[in-house]
């Protein structure tokens, strides 16, 4: 059956894109490239520290709402969903593109990460998309795309990731499950997995550095992603062309996945 889709592809659509620090960010580039492609995007900071590195991104996207989230603060998530009902009534595209753990625990090895320090990052990188779907649920009335930020350390064990790679296997599986529970409402839940990308929150890994050399070394194409690659390719799996595609942990790396 032949798809009617209107250009842009993403026109009149509603997104919320949590993640956004600056122009190098994964989330920046999900925001533009749906920005591009027609939708109207929401934006958060996470504090007023942030606000000022945030504002220009989000007036260049032309963003109706912008608001602070930092979700392991009691109602803050809420009152972000609260503004959207208010000024959309709809939702149509869902990004998580955040992770955070104790610096201790982040740098230490595994065996050495505190219970507190494992439950925070849980709550953060992890449990929180589960609080924002089941937030997202009742304003996606006719289906959405709904996408989480993983990396390769989920599947495979990667130096000096450690505790992140527990943590985004846990949000992996925490996709796949969603993707069961809400295929039957027409919503469609992805993980997504960059190459490594000179983010902010990159930056607290130990010899980061050396893992970009790594992967631009064994990716097949032989370069590394950007996020605006990482963008298209989220906006391509939100628009009707993907329509049956759902549940996927969805590696956009240049192929380095591929590599023995």
């Amino acid at each position: 059956m032949a798809i009617e889709i209107p250009r842009p592809v993403l026109k009149g659509k509603k997104a919320l894109v949590v993640g956004i620090a600056n122009e190098s960010s994964i989330a920046w580039g999900c925001a533009s490239a749906f920005r591009e492609l027609g939708a109207d995007i929401a934006v958060t900071y996470l504090n007023e520290k942030a606000r000022p590195h945030v504002a220009p991104l989000a007036e260049r996207l032309e963003a109706p709402i912008f608001a602070p989230l930092d979700v392991s603060r009691p109602g803050e998530l809420e009152a972000v969903f609260d503004t959207i009902t208010r000024q959309w009534g709809q939702l149509d595209i869902l990004v998580h593109s955040i992770a955070w753990a104790p610096k201790d625990d982040l740098q230490g090895g595994l065996l050495g990460c505190s219970a507190e320090g494992f439950g925070r990052a849980i709550d953060v990188s992890c449990h929180s998309f589960i609080r924002m779907a089941k937030l997202a649920v009742p304003l996606m009335k006719e289906g959405g795309t709904m996408f989480a930020m993983s990396y390769y350390g989920a599947n495979k064990v990667v130096a000096n990731y450690n505790v992140m790679g527990p943590v985004k296997a846990a949000l992996e599986a925490s996709c796949r499950y969603l993707a069961y529970e809400l295929g039957p409402k027409g919503i469609r839940v992805h993980a997504i997995s960059p190459g490594p990308l000179k983010t902010r929150a990159a930056s607290g890994l130990k010899d980061f550095d050396l893992l970009l050399t790594e992967a631009a070394q064994r990716a097949p194409i032989g370069e590394l992603v950007d996020t605006m690659d990482v963008g298209f390719a989220c906006a391509y799996l939100a628009t009707p062309y993907a329509r049956r595609i759902s549940g996927e942990t969805l590696y956009i790396d240049g192929g380095v996945n591929i590599m023995a």
